[in-house]
C-alpha cells in the first residue's frame, strides 16, 4: 500500500513458457508424447531427455528421467518491463527465491512456491493466445456427406499447449499465492476443491489450476486441438496406440472446452481440449463461486475413481 492508502496494481506473467516433468521411462514418455501427437526429441549428452513440441512448433515440455513422476519445475513468460516488479511481488509474497546457477539457468528468476514447487519467471515472447481462437464445427447440407471415411482420417496434432493443473493441499492459499506473486486472477473455483485462473493479458479460462489433495502434485496438462471432432479423433488415436484409460469425451461447465483425458503411464494425464472460455486483455471475468456437481463436467461419462487421485512419486 502506498503513503496515499491506495493498493497498486499488481503486474503478472503472460503466458507459461513450458514446463518439466520427472518420469521414471524416458522411453515410456516418448512412446506415450508421440502417440498423443507431440513432437518428441531426444536431447541430452546421452540423450536421455525429451523435449515436447506441439504444431507450433514452441518447446512446451521437457522430460527429465526421475525414480518417479513428479513436476520438476514450471516456467512463466513475462514483458520485460514487468520482471523486476514480479521479482518484488514474489519477495513480498515470502516465496523462497533460489540461484538459478543451481538448476542451470540463470534467466530470469526462480523461486519455491508455498507447497514447494520449482518455478522460473523470465522475459519471453506471449505464448498464449491474444483473442479467442474460432473453433466451429460446420453442418453439412443436404444431399452432402457430412462426414469423412476413417481412411482419410489425419493424425491428431495439438495446436498449443493451453493449461497446467496442479495438486495442493490449499487451493485457496494457492491462488491467493499466484495473485499476488504473478499477477493471475481467478476465473472460477468450486469451494476449497478446485480453482482456475488466468493471466490479464489475454489469456484461455485457465492458465493453471489448482485441485484439491494431500500434497503437492501433477495433475494433467491441457492441449488446443481444433474442435470437438478432433478431440473424438484424438480419443480414438490413442486407444489404437493402447492407450485407453482416462475420462470423456465430454464438456466442462467450468471453462466450457470439450475435452478428452487420456491417462499416461504414470496416473496423470493430457488433455485433448477444444473451444475454451477466452478472458480478453483488461476484461474484468466474474469469477464464480460453483457448487461440487459442476466443478467437472456439463456432459460426458462418469468420473473415472482414479481421475482425482495424486500419484506423484
Amino acid at each position: 500500500m502506498t503513503e496515499s492508502g491506495v493498493v497498486p496494481a499488481r503486474v503478472g506473467v503472460h503466458s507459461i513458457d513450458h514446463f518439466a516433468l520427472n518420469v521414471p521411462s524416458v522411453s515410456e514418455a516418448e512412446r506415450f508424447f508421440g502417440a498423443f501427437g507431440l513432437d518428441v526429441t531426444r536431447i541430452g549428452t546421452h540423450l536421455e531427455e525429451l523435449e515436447l513440441r506441439a504444431a507450433d512448433g514452441w518447446r512446451w515440455g521437457r522430460v527429465l528421467p526421475g525414480a518417479g513422476k513428479s513436476l520438476a519445475y514450471l516456467s512463466f513468460n513475462c514483458f520485460e518491463n514487468d520482471l523486476e516488479a514480479i521479482r518484488k511481488q514474489v519477495w513480498a509474497a515470502d516465496a523462497r527465491l533460489m540461484a538459478g546457477y543451481l538448476v542451470g539457468d540463470s534467466e530470469g528468476f526462480w523461486f519455491h512456491d508455498p507447497d514447494g514447487n520449482l518455478v522460473q519467471v523470465k522475459v519471453g515472447p506471449k505464448t498464449s493466445p491474444n483473442a479467442k481462437l474460432t473453433c466451429v464445427v460446420a453442418g453439412s447440407a443436404a444431399d452432402e456427406r457430412g462426414s469423412h471415411t476413417r481412411s482419410l482420417s489425419k493424425a491428431v496434432r495439438p495446436r498449443r499447449l493451453s493449461h497446467v493443473l496442479l495438486f495442493t493441499p490449499d487451493v485457496p492459499g494457492a491462488v491467493d499465492f499466484y495473485s499476488k506473486a504473478l499477477g493471475l486472477r481467478l476465473s472460477d473455483k468450486s469451494s476449497d476443491i478446485i480453482a482456475f485462473t488466468h493471466a490479464a493479458h489475454g489469456c484461455d479460462h485457465h492458465l493453471i489450476a489448482f485441485a484439491k489433495s494431500n500434497a503437492r502434485g501433477w495433475h494433467h496438462c491441457a492441449w488446443d486441438v481444433e474442435d470437438v471432432n478432433r478431440v473424438g479423433e484424438g480419443a480414438s488415436q490413442m486407444a489404437a496406440a493402447g492407450y485407453r484409460r482416462g475420462w470423456g469425451t465430454g464438456r466442462h461447465v467450468l471453462g466450457s472446452n470439450y475435452f478428452h483425458y487420456v491417462q499416461d503411464p504414470w496416473g496423470s494425464f493430457c488433455e485433448y481440449s477444444a473451444d475454451i472460455d477466452f478472458v480478453s486483455a483488461g476484461h474484468h471475468w466474474p469469477a464464480g463461486d460453483f457448487p461440487p456437481e459442476d466443478s467437472l463436467y456439463l456432459w460426458g461419462p462418469d468420473v473415472p475413481e482414479d481421475f482425482i487421485r495424486n500419484t506423484d512419486g
